[in-house]
Formats: structure tokens, sequence, C-alpha cells
């Protein structure tokens, strides 16, 4: 009798999981774009796994939707494109106002902007780039672009753009010399560094920064952004979420704390102060 009523709760159990799963399943996904560092192939691999996990626990359908370049990205993400994004893009103060709203960022201890050269470069000061080429992500990168402009405008060093269109893009124009520097996102070229086992130093170092978020469309209801966001916080205390992560910091050679902590826009806020002082706008311009 006892032996009979266990069967049938696991068998209501298992009907119960699989009626959920046919309803996330048959629901609309929410698009779910990732801010372009790394290759396409590289992005997914690292982001369907736990975009897949998010669905799973929250209940909330959720697809990987990856532009070619930054650009292309922000464009749509400005027409409302994707209903969350992964990214530090939008707190210029013409996309802080569409109100898209941060949710959760990765654990550490944030991010630093960048200006390298190879080991043994004879370059070992910003004045040296003066006229020489210098590889950036692309014109939208915060990290990767406006600070080490900036830094470079403030020492009055002029050198040669060139957008290479991701992070790590960059990092390997100057790793085949095709450029003298690189201005990058700290964290990203250094676990490019570890996967290529390319030797860099740094010229200059920005202040720390919070990094990458995850930010959701104003659109999506206040109850799935909170289930989303439960399954982010979540994942790093269940063996099933960390297993995962794991396997993501090894495919990215990634050290450090794990897992997504919570965040919210004040968070980003020296974001905000600096696009309003910096003079990179004025090179931005069409």
């Amino acid at each position: 009798m006892i032996l009979g009523k266990i069967k049938r709760a696991g068998l209501a159990l298992v009907l119960a999981a699989g009626i959920q799963s046919a309803a996330v399943a048959a629901e609309q996904p929410l698009y779910f774009n990732v801010l372009n560092q790394r290759s396409v192939a590289l992005t997914a691999q690292y982001w369907n796994p736990i975009l897949s996990y998010v669905t799973q626990k929250s209940g909330v359908p959720l697809e990987l939707k990856l532009a070619k370049t930054s650009k292309e990205g922000n464009a749509l993400t400005e027409k409302g494109a994707f209903q969350f994004i992964y990214t530090n893009h939008f707190f210029t103060p013409e996309r802080d106002r569409l109100g898209y709203r941060v949710i959760a960022r990765p654990a550490g201890p944030g991010i630093r902007a960048q200006i390298v050269v190879p080991t043994d470069s004879p370059i070992q000061a910003l004045q040296d780039l003066d006229g020489k080429e210098v590889a950036f992500p692309g014109p939208d990168a915060y990290v990767g672009y406006w600070l080490p402009m900036d830094a470079l405008l403030k020492a009055k060093v002029n050198v040669k753009t060139v957008f290479a269109g991701n992070q790590e893009a960059a990092s390997a124009q100057l790793r085949i010399d095709k450029v003298a520097a690189a201005g990058v996102n700290s964290t990203v070229m250094e676990r490019y560094g570890r996967r290529e086992t390319f030797a860099y130093r740094a010229l200059w170092t920005s202040d720390l920064y919070n990094d990458l978020c995850i930010m959701a469309n104003p659109s999506v209801p206040n109850e799935k952004v909170a289930a989303v966001k439960a399954a982010l916080l979540g994942m790093a205390k269940d063996p099933e979420g960390r297993k995962i992560l794991e396997a993501g910091a090894d495919l990215l050679k990634m050290k450090g704390d794990l897992g997504f902590i919570s965040a919210d826009n004040r968070d980003y806020d020296n974001y905000r102060a600096f696009y309003k002082n910096t003079r990179v706008r004025d090179l931005t311009k069409d």
C-alpha cells in the first residue's frame, strides 16, 4: 500500500515536471543578448548552458540571440529587440533613459581598463604611442575604448585608432604584431593571455568598475524578471548550476569567484559620471 502511494506520488511529480517543461517549451522565448567580447562560437559555448539552466529553474524560456558586432547589438537593443542583455554599454545619458534595469552581475571584484603592449615591446609609456596604431574593440566599448581613449586624450597622445570588432579580436591584433598596443578589458585580456600563452604588460590601468551586468528590458513583467534573477543568484549554490559554471570557467580560463550576485542601477553610477565629463564623446560623433 505504502509502496504504491510512493510510486503514484513519484509518477505525479514526473508528470508535473513534464507538463511544466512542455509549457515552457510552448511559451515564446525571451531573447538574451550578450555583448560582443569574444567570437560568436565561444560566446554561445559559454552562455547557452547557463541560459538552459536558468530556463529550467525559472520557468522563463530564454534564448541566446547574438549580433555580428556590439554596434549592431546596441542598435537592436535600443529598438527593444531583446528582453535581457549582458552589457555595460547602457549607461550613457541617451541609453539610460530607455529604462533597462540592472538585476545581476558576475561575482568578483570588478574590472579595469588597460592599454597593453607585448612584454618585449620597446614601448615604455603612453607618450611612446604617439602616431602609432592602437586596437580597440569598437566605438561603444566602455572599458576597451572609452576609458583608454580618455587616458590618451588626457596624456595628449594622438594614436591611429583601429576598431577590431570585439575585445579578443583587439587582443589578437596585438598578439600578431598588427598594432603597437591595445585598449582592453583587463579581465578579458588576462583570460585571453592564458588561453593563447601570450605575455603582455600594461602601460596604463584604470580605476575599478563593476563588471558587465545583466539588465532587463522594462517591458518584461516583474515576476519573470524576479524568477530569472533568483535562478541566476542561486546557480553557484546548486550542484547542477555550479557544474555548468565550472565548465564555463575552464572554457574561458577564468579564475576566482563563480556565478552571479545581485546588482542594481546605482552600482553603475561611476559609469554615468564618466560619460558626463569625458572628451571621448566628441570623437564618437558622426
